[in-house]
């Protein structure tokens, strides 16, 4: 499996319109083949600093997004929207830790 990460500021007048496009995107995005997952994560400290994270089950399952129609449309928009230049991972998972729900019950 790979995880993508991929961190975009933007400038601080277009935050809601990548909010909107996001919106419009994201189920085409999740619905390509191999993809199992997508967020939108929203940093704390800066609201014009927003980071994607999705998973997918192989390489060339994120290479064939990169090269579908879907980015095609995509990308080039979400680029000029930008206060600086966005940065992207992709990462294999080493560990994953998930708290059994057992111990969110007995905690509450």
């Amino acid at each position: 499996m790979i995880t993508r990460i991929v961190k975009m500021t933007f400038r601080e007048e277009e935050v809601g319109r990548f909010q909107e496009l996001f919106e419009g995107w994201r189920h085409r995005i999740v619905a390509r083949p191999g993809c199992r997952k997508l967020e939108l994560l929203h940093d704390v400290a800066d609201p014009r600093v927003f980071f994607t994270h999705s998973e997918w089950d192989h390489e060339n399952d994120l290479e064939a997004y990169r090269r579908s129609a879907t980015f095609a449309e995509v990308w080039p928009v979400v680029k000029t929207l930008f206060a600086e230049r966005a940065e992207a991972w992709s990462l294999h998972t080493e560990h994953r830790m998930v708290r059994p729900v057992a111990d969110e019950q007995t905690s509450a």
